[in-house]
């Protein structure tokens, strides 16, 4: 296994590779089918362009998450869409990188009211499975070319090409934080006062529920105007939730998103997205075999731990997403496990035909991730 630090040495090795190629960043996010072939390990990393005053950075995709939250931090600027380091639930080494997060568009408790990772990707390069390097986007939010790649991209998980340079869309970082909390709520009350929170003109940048703890609700911007709207949202639709600040408010959506409360549990965790007020009914539905459930996105990302026995609970899951709609993704479970479970959710065929023309079309030799995604 060499490791990679050049777009155009990655493209010759793409080009001239005869067998399938198993794509690796930072090695933090072990998820998907398991795939058997030559590691290609990228660390195409370095930061092209930062322009604070315009709220763009250009950098390499193998550039670890940690350095890009230093950089904009020292400048008063973060990431908008929060990724979460799935270290801390999947037991992994390595460090988180861009490209891996924008591959897998991982969003944290901010997606809400900010967007998606993908929602913050201007413009992206990547090698394709043919080893040609394509290049979509730029540093604007307009989109001209009639194929919007960045956005097909994040959330293809490196099987249509391999990302080397992103040009990312920050936010300024918020002058406080603050969390309103309150401890004892069944999902169903938990989901309700969230929703309310959500539906206030208060502008909630996190709503997530830790089923059998705490529910909380975030507040971010100028001092004066979080004391404002906690304030409101106490005297209403939040009564008897307490004031959280600071650091203490900051590790509370630490943990939401990396499902942290949940990495202890033996067996499986699911990743479940659902409209937020199905989410009590499917937990009502699974029952005694959830070991432990996290409900974020105002009970629309449902984080489950299941037994890691038989399917795992995928058809009980999926069942119930027959009914309500929504998706689910097996995040971790033993390579023997997510071999034999559907580890993404099964596509309607028409889409399933479209994603084997997008893969035949980008990646025509099949070199890239085979069967990571079940295509």
């Amino acid at each position: 296994m060499k490791r990679i630090e050049s777009e155009a040495e990655l493209a010759d090795v793409i080009a001239g590779a005869n067998g399938a190629l198993r794509v690796k960043g930072g090695g933090t996010r072990d998820v998907g089918a398991p795939v058997v072939g030559e590691v290609l390990e990228v660390g195409i990393a370095g930061v092209t362009l930062y322009e604070p005053g315009s709220l763009t950075l250009v950098v390499g995709a193998g550039t670890p998450v940690a350095e890009i939250d230093a950089l904009l931090a020292a400048d008063g600027q973060r990431l908008a869409f929060e990724p979460m380091d799935h270290r801390v639930l999947l037991g992994t080494t390595g460090a988180p990188t861009i490209g891996g997060a924008v591959a897998a568009n991982v969003s944290g408790p901010r997606r809400i009211q900010a967007g998606a990772a993908r929602d913050f990707t201007l413009g992206a390069r990547f090698v394709d499975g043919a080893g040609r390097v394509v290049k979509n986007g730029g540093r604007g939010m307009k989109n001209v070319t009639g194929y919007d790649l960045v956005k097909l991209m994040a959330g293809s998980w490196g099987t249509l090409g391999v990302l080397t340079e992103l040009s990312l869309k920050v936010q300024a970082m918020p002058e406080v934080q603050a969390t309103l909390v309150a401890d004892g709520l069944n999902p169903k009350d938990a989901v309700a006062k969230l929703s309310a929170a959500l539906g206030s003109p208060f502008d909630v940048t996190g709503a997530a529920h830790l089923v059998g703890g705490r529910t909380q609700v975030r507040l971010e911007g100028l001092s004066g105007a979080v004391s404002y709207r906690a304030k409101a949202l106490q005297d209403g639709a939040l009564a008897g939730f307490e004031l959280v600040e600071g650091a203490a408010s900051a590790a509370h959506w630490a943990e939401v998103r990396d499902a942290a409360p949940l990495a202890a549990t033996t067996g499986a965790i699911w990743k479940v997205s659902v409209k937020p007020g199905d989410a009590p009914g499917i937990l009502d539905a699974l029952g005694s075999r959830v070991a432990g459930a996290i409900l974020d996105w105002g009970g629309g990302l449902m984080w489950l731990a299941l037994p890691e026995e038989g399917d795992c609970g995928a058809g009980a899951i999926r069942t119930e997403l027959a009914r309500t709609g929504g998706h689910a993704t097996l995040v971790r479970a033993g390579a023997e496990t997510r071999a034999a479970v559907r580890v993404f959710q099964p596509e309607p065929t028409p889409i399933a035909a479209l994603n084997r023309q997008l893969k035949a079309k980008f990646d025509p030799r099949g070199l890239l991730n085979p069967g990571l995604m079940g295509v």
